[in-house]
């Protein structure tokens, strides 16, 4: 069985397209999304009589035309944010109004990602080619029960999917970071959670571990170390390990075949664990580029025969 695995792609309707597409460029039998799969920005469009505006990377931009309004949403949605198009007034309500923008972003994200959901019906010939979403530590709640009702793509998160008799369990949840996001919690409750799926298992030998947090100290959780500002010590010159020691515990107690992760964005990397095999592919969403890996997994070895880094 042929598997593509991709993780934070933070909203890049680019990056999500290439996801879809992966399942037929690369032969794979099923495509998992591992975390972070919604964006963090939204960019708001005012209409004006005749045209609009809207200031992107700190340039402001006049747009007379439908195609030209249409060309810088399509950018928006490729770099990760959502445009939203506004009225005078109505960007005056959000900038006055508390709690306005959350609402607004929070409507255009759900509505993005209910667009992507009928994207992939298409693309995954209506669910013939399985594929497993979860949620990051960035993604809002409401994006759990719109994945869960599609009818060609499962959401991961708390569960065993048995998938073509490989075991999946997935975690969206990290340890702490220092931003407070939406999935985070202490060590000793992620090995609570960890061990409540794992006790589903059936064969641990097949098991594949879908955890967005990486295992402490193993190379594919190093990170910037940051100052009390949260800025990057040294220019971003000094790494730390920022992975999870609960993820750790599990993967080398439980020994399942794959643990795949991602989170730490600069960290891709392969890391043998006894006889695991931990990937992180990384991302690079920002530039429109989508990192993966292609895996190839033997169920009567119960082993992974062969694994390769991707990206375009």
């Amino acid at each position: 069985m042929k598997v593509f695995f991709a993780t934070d792609i933070h909203g890049s309707e680019i990056c999500w397209r290439k996801f879809l597409n992966a399942a037929a460029f690369y032969k794979a039998d099923m495509v998992v999304l591992g975390g972070d799969v919604t964006g963090k920005m939204m960019v708001p469009i005012t209409s004006f009589q005749g045209y609009w505006q809207v200031t992107v990377r700190g340039q402001l931009h006049r747009l007379e035309t439908q195609q030209e309004l249409d060309e810088i949403q399509r950018q928006i949605r490729n770099s990760g944010s959502y445009p939203a198009i506004v009225t005078p007034d109505e960007l005056k309500y959000l900038g006055d109004t508390d709690g306005a923008v959350d609402r607004r972003f929070t409507a255009e994200m759900t509505q993005s990602l209910d667009r992507w959901l009928d994207m992939a019906d298409g693309k995954l010939k209506g669910g013939q080619i399985p594929c497993v979403l979860n949620g990051g530590n960035d993604d809002i709640w409401e994006i759990d029960d719109i994945i869960e009702s599609s009818p060609c793509v499962s959401f991961g998160e708390g569960k065993m999917l048995d998938l073509d008799g490989f075991p999946l369990i997935s975690m969206g949840w990290t340890n702490p970071t220092p931003w407070n996001t939406f999935r985070e919690a202490p060590e000793d409750q992620l090995a609570a959670k960890i061990e409540a799926m794992a006790s589903q298992i059936p064969d641990m030998e097949r098991a594949i571990f879908n955890f967005h947090a990486p295992p402490y100290g193993t190379g594919l959780d190093e990170a910037p170390a940051l100052d009390e500002t949260l800025r990057p010590t040294h220019g971003g010159a000094v790494m730390k390990a920022v992975g999870s020691t609960a993820v750790r515990d599990a993967i080398l107690a439980h020994k399942p075949m794959l643990s795949v992760h991602g989170h730490i964005h600069e960290s891709r990397g392969i890391k043998r664990m006894g006889r695991t095999l931990a990937i992180n592919p990384g991302s690079v969403y920002g530039d429109g580029v989508l990192q993966g890996a292609v895996l190839d997994l033997d169920a009567k070895k119960g082993k992974v025969t062969k694994y390769l880094f991707v990206n375009g």
